[in-house]
């Protein structure tokens, strides 16, 4: 077998950037369940991958219930490639066994009693939620969209058997957001197929998602993140065309209209040959927002997108991960983005999580004359962009999407969470510089990474310090650490300019003591920084570039250069380059490598602007950089990294605000960075 997947005898003329058409899906779903399916000895074998150490689950001293789910979700996620296979290839097999045999015998051991795959029943645990719900959700949500494949194989007296499991569960309690979609999702599956459910709670739980909805499609789940696309709009489609529109018409028609508001800005996710974004958490699922492409054509009025674009993309973001040799970890999709990479993966993932990211594979139901597989790929809106970036806002969510067709890249600029977490709290996202985990050493890529050196050492639980002198939990180690911003807050845009805060240390001490304003303003295949420092005591400050990996083990080139109007920090390896121009605010530019943070490689190169300051009051200062990325070998030009034609500071502005500045740039724009009434204009 190929050590990854490769797209043979590709049909350019149908698909002329992937070479991808419906027959190359097929042949790909079955090279990834060969890989999985040597964890199989035969039919009666249940999904075992092996463990992972580290913080994932089971490991060997779990219960047995831990080995359960992961067998359970295993064999239910594996099934999100399986369904669509024998959807469109009923008796096909995979290395001697065929798969409608192998899930049905599965699943009729988990859902009855007695059997060694047996699934616990809620009252037989402790009260709580648990990953068996999660799982149930995923797999009613695929059989009510291929009611051909499994159900209509088991007897009436096995569906009556696993249905009481099946309800057990669908009654069992959830937890907040998108959760409750897994158990609205099974309780329709059961009444669909006859049985007597809690209607009340199936509405209550339909009302409960509804009110999730924030604006332009987007729901709210802990923050804002990809389980809008996955979930939310994926599984809530489903659900719509399934039994929605014919019991619950009012509420599917709801869900309908936040999809088809998603929509607008959905393809704006991803990079020119559809790389997807490593945002947010349950990284290790990589790819499962690429299925709003194919649940777009599932739609009752129609996909409002370009089929060609469509499936240019969702087979580019496929071919980003299938392609790649370092994808595949014990023949399965390894824990992490890239790699196996422990940092970047949840305690609720399994070693069989990562199969939920073969989502897109519905499209295996759509059918032959689907404008999906009909339509010729085609690039969108990238062609005419040139050199210039689209900018796209979406103000609900506090959400900004950049498409830098210098690039090719695509960015993710977050402007409402609610913790410091990298998953979420980074400056900007882009689809071809993974993000790094934070190094509290400092240098961490693309935030604001701050130090205390205030001999106090404030923190946020020391609220009476000026009044007493007491300090309450100040542990005096806590100086030694970077920490990155604990909320990043959305002021909105404003003549072009965005505005956010980056929130370093929480109230109630102090809060608006440890405050960087910011303002950016998108250039080709890069950022303008003139962000307002208010930190009030004695602080060390860095802001980090986009992190290079050192593949094949070399290490990013890097070059220091300036003059008396800025100083020049580059770094390049193969393929990718970053630059970091400083213009004030700064007192030297720096290179660090870093050791277990970046996606790609154990090692990377991160360049980033330093600051100290031991002033007992130090004053306000704009901090103006400019950050840069390129996708090639080529060679930065002056224009490049000298944006700026001229710096005008401004004490107080025309709207009267404390510190701004009046920008002219070497493109002829002329711009005003103006803070006013900026924490009045926060949008949490």
């Amino acid at each position: 077998m190929d050590a990854a997947f490769n797209v043979k005898d590709p049909d350019f003329r149908a698909s002329p950037y992937t070479g991808m058409t419906k027959r190359h899906y097929i042949d790909c779903a079955k090279y990834l369940l060969e890989r999985a399916f040597t964890h199989v000895a035969d039919k009666d074998t249940p999904f075992a991958f092996p463990i992972v150490p580290g913080k994932t689950y089971p490991q060997v001293d779990s219960p047995p219930w831990r080995f359960r789910s992961h067998e359970f979700e295993s064999l239910e996620r594996t099934l999100t490639l399986a369904a669509p296979l024998m959807h469109v290839e009923p008796e096909v097999e995979i290395r001697g066994i065929r798969l409608r045999d192998y899930y049905c015998g599965q699943l009729y051991k988990m859902f009855t009693p007695g059997n060694p795959q047996s699934l616990p029943l809620p009252e037989d645990m402790p009260d709580a939620t648990y990953q068996f719900t999660c799982e149930f959700g995923g797999l009613l949500k695929t059989l009510l969209l291929l009611p051909d494949v499994i159900w209509p194989y088991f007897t009436q007296r096995q569906k009556d058997e696993m249905a009481a499991c099946i309800s057990a569960w669908a009654h069992h309690r959830t937890t907040q957001n998108n959760w409750r979609i897994f158990n609205l999702v099974a309780l329709s599956f059961l009444k669909k197929h006859g049985y007597r459910i809690d209607e009340d709670l199936l509405k209550s739980h339909l009302l409960w998602v509804v009110s999730y909805h924030s604006g332009e499609g987007w729901y709210l789940e802990q923050t804002y993140n990809y389980y809008t696309i996955s979930l939310f709009i994926v599984y809530g489609t489903i659900w719509c065309r399934a039994f929605g529109d014919e019991h619950y018409p009012e509420i599917a028609a709801t869900i309908e209209r936040s999809a088809y508001e998603m929509m607008k800005t959905y393809p704006n996710f991803f990079a020119r040959d559809g790389y997807i974004n490593m945002w947010a958490r349950s990284i290790c699922y990589r790819t499962w927002i690429s299925g709003g492409f194919p649940v777009s054509f599932m739609l009752k009025d129609g996909s409002p997108l370009d089929p060609g674009w469509a499936r240019r993309l969702c087979s580019g973001s496929i071919l980003q991960f299938v392609s790649r040799q370092d994808f595949y970890f014990n023949d399965i999709p390894a824990l992490g983005f890239y790699g196996h990479r422990e940092y970047m993966v949840q305690n609720y993932s399994c070693p069989g999580s990562p199969f939920l990211m073969f989502l897109p594979f519905i499209c295996l139901a759509l059918p032959d004359d689907s404008p999906f597989w009909t339509a010729r790929e085609n690039e969108g809106f990238w062609p005419e962009l040139g050199t210039a970036s689209r900018i796209s806002v979406l103000e609900k969510p506090g959400l900004v999407l950049v498409n830098h067709g210098k690039t090719g890249a695509s960015e993710i600029v977050p402007g409402k969470t609610y913790y410091d977490d990298p998953n979420y709290s980074k400056l900007s996202y882009n689809t071809h510089f993974p993000w790094e985990d934070h190094d509290p050493e400092g240098g961490t890529a693309m935030e604001y990474a701050f130090r205390s050196l205030d001999p106090r050492d404030l923190r946020g639980e020391d609220i009476n310090f000026y009044l007493t002198g007491r300090t309450i939990g100040n542990e005096a180690a806590a100086r030694a650490d970077y920490s990155i911003s604990k909320s990043m807050v959305y002021n909105g845009i404003r003549k072009g300019v965005l505005y956010r805060q980056a929130i370093m240390r929480q109230p109630p001490n102090n809060g608006v003591g440890y405050i960087i304003d910011l303002a950016e303003l998108s250039l080709p295949g890069g950022v303008l920084r003139v962000d307002r420092s208010r930190l009030a005591f004695e602080h060390e400050l860095t802001l980090g570039c986009y992190g290079l990996p050192h593949l094949g083990g070399a290490a990013a080139v890097t070059k220091t250069f300036g003059d008396a109007r800025r100083k020049v920090i580059t770094a390049a390896i193969a393929g990718r380059r970053v630059a970091l121009v400083a213009y004030s605010g700064w007192d030297d530019l720096r290179a660090r490598v870093h050791s277990g943070r970046n996606a790609e490689t154990d090692e990377s190169t991160v360049i980033y602007a330093h600051r100290k300051r031991l002033a007992k009051n130090p004053a306000m200062e704009l901090m103006i950089s400019v950050l840069l990325h390129r996708t090639d070998d080529g060679a930065w030009t002056e224009e490049e990294l000298d944006p700026i034609r001229s710096i005008q500071i401004m004490d107080i502005t025309p709207s009267c605000s404390a510190l701004g500045a009046r920008l002219g740039l070497r493109d002829g724009r002329s711009v005003v960075i103006d803070f006013a009434d900026v924490d009045g204009e926060r949008r949490c």
